[in-house]
């Protein structure tokens, strides 16, 4: 099991930093770690029931406030913050970084595609 041993993060781009005990840093942009939030209003209370987050580009961090020597709860400017971010699943996003976000940003376009689209009522 990993530690974090420092978070830092940058206002004007967006971006925590996250340092683990075995010198491997992730930098993780705003957007990703809000619309990846562990909290049940983003995961569900399963596998097939997460919620698609949309909108949140602009969002950023306005606390991080640390809960025990396990986890950060992370405050976004958008009033979400009942994720607990744990060491394990920062450290799950920093090394799925690529994957997790192409898998959202795909289903980011296909709801676009769905929303966008109109049946076609045929009349006999």
């Amino acid at each position: 099991m990993y530690l974090v041993t420092k978070l830092h993060f940058h206002r004007k781009s967006k971006k925590l930093d996250v340092h683990f005990d075995d010198d491997v840093i992730y930098t993780l942009p705003c957007e990703y770690l809000r619309t990846h939030s562990p909290s049940a209003e983003v995961q569900g209370h399963g596998a097939e029931q997460s919620k698609l987050v949309l909108n949140k580009d602009a969002v950023t961090i306005t606390a991080l406030d640390p809960v025990g020597h396990y986890a950060i709860r992370l405050s976004f400017d958008d009033g979400h913050n009942s994720g607990l971010f744990s060491w394990q699943y920062l450290r799950e996003l920093g090394v799925n970084h690529t994957t997790y976000w192409q898998t959202y940003c795909d289903r980011v376009a296909q709801h676009n595609e769905q929303a966008h689209s109109v049946p076609i009522k045929f009349m006999p």
